[in-house]
């Protein structure tokens, strides 16, 4: 019985499902770029070029170790751009009694998959590179009146056996959190992100790229990223060897000219299955206990991979289709062209735009308390900011990107995810960058024309949805200021923000 096995590009790992039962001699493993998939949004053209020569060394790995192999490049003469049609018509070509996939990682995908009709069975099965099953996190979140991170968290820390010691957390607490917001301090010493030089294959993709989507966003070029598990592999290794040790104290902190910091980057390499999350979470967890890294920074790095990762993953199939829709605020601004690249005078904004550009990456802190932050006050429109965070950054699909934007980022989902929007002023990034040295605006001024924008959009996105907010517990004593602030001040607050406002859609540089 011949089966046709659907291979991703995010399922890029020989333990994926789809192949665990898979016969060398009769079955076929199809493989295929598409220009539906490079286009739904117009992805980073760096995004694009890491996906298809991964891809391309992934197939060549597995013809390699003997698999049949049935790969169509975007350029191939017939390929009809639809992942739905190429399967329909390697189905035609290879005539199997079963079409296998794991099932795909975003919601509009699998509803794709599930609605074909090609005329022999389709068994889709569960991705189990994931820790938490959607029936385990729906168990877990039934009943609860809040979907607190935390508490699922250490859920998947008892699951797992990870920094568990007699059965209580190593340290004796589960979170670490507090240790980890150090600001920035003059002459750190900030080791490189992995690199490696693109070989034949990575630059006739880029060639590709270069010439049919030269419309997209984002410098191809340099281009450094790990293509092959083996690669990632090494990316880890010098994470653990190289940057761990500081990431616990530093993974708040942003510095201008540094867009890797201490982070582990890997991000990019799990979410498309080159590296496998738990492997990622021994590695780290085995450092700890080598004595090679601090609790602080071990435990703060497994909580992204077995807490935040898993969690926003069960978030997103609990609460999809709707959740696409969610508009809490009713914010309805649109992108402005600053996230494109245009000129502004917030050196913030421009810093972390300008190496979303070059690298189709920034920290999660750049991500939620600059980027996010001004998306949040300024009352951008959900819709425009998913779809940009989508475009943008090379670990971004649906099921990650969506919670993080709509959740935690906007609150426009009026909680669920996040327990208060996370607004801020300027002092914020003052305390945790260097950015506001560099920049035209004064962080020390409240109001005005030199005042930092952030300083009195925060105070403007308050007033503006004091009537969604007020309620909130968590910003209780923000309101109590915002109460005891005086009219004149209150006033000044609104009319610094009209004129912001008003200067951004007539498209002038702020």
């Amino acid at each position: 019985m011949t089966a046709l096995r659907v291979i991703l590009g995010d399922q890029l790992n020989p333990r994926i499902a789809s192949l665990s039962d898979v016969n060398k001699a009769e079955d076929h493993i199809l493989m295929c770029e598409v220009g539906q998939e490079a286009t739904y949004v117009k992805h980073h053209k760096k995004k694009i070029a890491f996906l298809f020569s991964a891809m391309r060394h992934f197939a060549e790995q597995l013809v390699q170790d003997g698999f049949n192999i049935h790969y169509v490049k975007l350029d191939d003469p017939g390929n009809t751009g639809s992942l739905v049609d190429e399967i329909t018509r390697a189905v035609e070509i290879i005539d199997p009694s079963l079409v296998v996939v794991t099932e795909p990682s975003e919601y509009r995908v699998l509803q794709a998959i599930k609605s074909m009709d090609v005329g022999v069975n389709i068994d889709i099965r569960p991705d189990d590179r994931f820790l938490c099953t959607h029936d385990e996190f729906a168990q877990w979140a039934s009943g609860r009146k809040q979907l607190r991170m935390e508490y699922f968290y250490r859920e998947m820390r008892k699951k797992y056996n990870i920094l568990i010691d007699d059965g209580k957390p190593t340290g004796g607490d589960w979170n670490y959190d507090s240790e980890n917001r150090k600001p920035p301090k003059a002459g750190l010493m900030v080791p490189q992100t992995f690199a490696s030089a693109p070989d034949e294959l990575t630059q006739e993709v880029m060639a590709l790229v270069a010439d049919r989507f030269a419309d997209h966003f984002g410098d191809l070029e340099p281009f450094h990223f790990a293509v092959t598990r083996e690669q990632a592999l090494q990316a880890l290794e010098q994470f653990i060897d190289e940057r761990l040790i500081n990431f616990g104290d530093y993974q708040d902190a942003m510095v201008q000219g540094e867009p890797w910091m201490y982070h582990s980057h890997l991000s990019f390499y799990i979410n498309c299955g080159l590296l496998l999350p738990l492997e990622c979470v021994e590695a780290a967890e085995h450092a700890y206990r080598a004595g090679q890294a601090p609790l602080n920074a071990v435990e703060g790095f497994i909580r992204q991979i077995i807490g935040w990762r898993e969690y926003v993953r069960g978030i997103y199939w609990l609460k999809m289709p709707s959740y696409e829709q969610a508009n809490f605020f009713d914010a309805d601004r649109d992108l402005p062209a600053l996230f494109w690249g245009a000129d502004t005078k917030m050196n913030c904004l421009k810093q972390c735009v300008t190496e979303t550009k070059e690298n189709a990456y920034a920290h999660h802190i750049q991500r939620l308390m600059v980027l996010g932050n001004f998306a949040l006050v300024a009352g951008l429109d959900p819709k425009q900011v998913n779809e940009w965070f989508m475009v943008v950054y090379a670990d971004a699909y649906q099921w990650v990107e969506l919670p993080n934007v709509t959740g935690m980022i906007l609150f426009a989902d009026g909680g669920l995810l996040g327990s208060k929007p996370y607004a801020a002023s300027g002092a914020y990034i003052n305390k945790m960058s260097n950015y506001c040295k560099g920049c035209h605006y004064k962080v020390s001024k409240k109001n005005g024309e030199q005042a930092c924008p952030f300083n009195y959009l925060y105070w403007d996105f308050l007033i503006r949805n004091q009537s969604k907010l007020r309620g909130n517990h968590r910003l209780s004593m923000i309101y109590r200021t915002l109460e005891r602030m005086s009219e004149e001040k209150v006033d000044s607050v609104k009319m610094d923000s009209i004129r912001f406002f008003d200067a951004l859609e007539a498209k002038q540089i702020v």
